[in-house]
């Protein structure tokens, strides 16, 4: 199983904080992913389609050629800024 996360606005518009998808072949990296994902529907294309889509394996942050496996820990959230 994979766990995914969803952060600050994207679980609000998903309306979803996370959840676990089984681990497959066709799921290599987090790119395989997102594409899985945003074929649910507009609200996730949206979401996942977004151009500064930041995301980690693991607590690492990564982009999305990061190679995923079983048991990992996928996070998806949008920049943050400071000030």
């Amino acid at each position: 199983m994979i766990l995914i996360n969803y952060f600050a606005s994207y679980r609000d518009r998903l309306n979803l904080g996370g959840e676990k998808i089984p681990a497959t072949d066709a799921l290599a990296c987090v790119e395989d992913v997102r594409q899985m994902l945003m074929a649910r529907g507009e609200a996730w294309r949206e979401v996942l389609g977004a151009g500064n889509l930041m995301c980690a394996v693991n607590q690492e942050l990564c982009q999305t050629d990061q190679a995923i496996e079983d048991f990992d820990e996928i996070a998806f959230f949008p920049p943050v800024t400071g000030g």
